[in-house]
């Protein structure tokens, strides 16, 4: 496969609502295939895009969940936001699950909030990685 980068960052920006996670999950599966992503971390990344795109609108300015999808070879990111002051930390919360336990921390090899340029809001960056 030839990895060329211009087509390999997708920036989308979707309203809250029932088809947020398949078309995000959708941009996620593409973006992971072109990086060569394994199987068993394909479906890490497919839970990652579940959680975020269930939980993210609720920490948005504005309801909608902007998603930049970065693949890169040996790794897949998702940079969330811009999100409310500590949106951040409470979307990560909000991936927990009774009996199993916070999906993001657990399948996620990096998970970074990062302050926006204006000092108010911020980001999530969320980098799950498989291996070059």
């Amino acid at each position: 496969m030839t990895f060329d980068p211009r087509f390999n960052e997708v920036s989308v920006r979707l309203a809250a609502g029932p088809f947020a996670g398949p078309v995000l999950g959708r941009v996620v599966g593409i973006l992971a295939a072109r990086a060569d992503c394994p199987i068993d971390r394909l479906d890490d990344a497919m839970l990652v895009a579940d959680a975020v795109a269930s939980s993210a609108g609720s920490f948005a300015q504005d309801g909608h969940v902007n998603v930049r999808v970065v693949a890169e070879p040996g790794s897949v990111e998702l940079q969330v936001g811009p999100l409310r002051a500590d949106g951040a930390r409470a979307l990560i919360a909000s991936a927990a699950l009774p009996g199993v336990g916070n999906i993001l921390e657990r399948v996620a090899d990096e998970l970074e909030p990062r302050p926006a340029a204006d000092g108010e809001d911020e980001y999530l960056r969320i980098r799950l990685g498989f291996g070059a």
